[in-house]
């Protein structure tokens, strides 16, 4: 496999060898940024998440049930169908493209390029699930996720992996099991959910980790996370498929990997 299509694949959302839940994913040259909110006294709050506390997290998850709405209709949303006090509000995480509202005990974790210091996505982390979140323009005329979903299901299978479309709550997406090597060597199978959501000149792909994406009932934390993100598109031309821009979040600071 060519260079160029090994890199097409992981932009768009293809399996990348080694990502999984609570690890930082790491492709080269990039290195993974953990997050925590700063303190009243500008030090890193030690307990709880990037998003509050652990103790409501059981509450919030089991909100997350109540309701199945399909499609995009309950988010997530463009920038131009919310309102500006939505976009400032307390609970919002500003990334540039990307305006996330986490959950008690969620862990934020950016990638960064090492050479251009460009956040080139987005890791949520809750328990043993995670959620991986990337953007990227499209056509005025209509959505890119039905191409860009055969190219990641062919992907999957150049790499001896299967992949399989179903039907989720976002609408059709794919079901990747993929080979992975774990740092001691060893080979193990690896389940991912990808989904895609179209939106105004744009693309949001999601990709399910851990046991979120085995365990039906460790899900819809994951979902409402997804459904809660604004993508602030611009109006700026851009290329079919360029990505859009993310930044590091203000008010926080960089944890190491230990104090994570």
């Amino acid at each position: 496999m060519h260079a160029a299509d090994l890199r097409h694949a992981r932009d768009y959302g293809g399996p990348r060898r080694g990502v999984a839940a609570g690890q930082l994913f790491k492709e080269a040259g990039a290195r993974a940024v953990i997050f925590r909110r700063k303190g009243k006294n500008d030090e890193a709050e030690s307990t709880g998440g990037f998003f509050g506390d652990d103790e409501a997290a059981d509450t919030e998850a089991a909100e997350t049930e109540a309701g199945t709405p399909v499609g995009r209709s309950a988010g997530p949303f463009d920038s131009t169908e919310v309102d500006a006090s939505t976009l400032e509000g307390e609970d919002r995480i500003d990334l540039g493209a990307l305006v996330i509202t986490g959950m008690p005990g969620m862990e934020l974790r950016l990638q960064v390029d090492e050479a251009s210091g460009q956040v080139q996505a987005i890791l949520l982390v809750l328990e043993d699930s995670a959620l991986e979140l990337r953007a990227f323009a499209a056509p005025k005329t209509s959505g890119i996720w039905s191409e860009v979903r055969q190219e990641i299901a062919g992907e999957a299978t150049r790499m001896g992996g299967t992949a399989s479309e179903t039907e989720g709550p976002f609408g059709t997406e794919l079901v990747l099991v993929v080979p992975v090597e774990d740092p001691e060597g060893q080979i193990f199978s690896q389940t991912s959910r990808v989904i895609g959501v179209d939106g105004p000149r744009w693309l949001l792909r999601a990709t399910v980790l851990g046991r979120a994406a085995v365990e039906p009932d460790a899900a819809p934390p994951m979902e409402q996370a997804l459904r809660d993100v604004v993508v602030v598109r611009g109006t700026e031309p851009m290329a079919p498929r360029e990505s859009l821009a993310l930044q590091l979040p203000a008010g926080a600071q960089a944890a190491t990997e230990e104090e994570a």
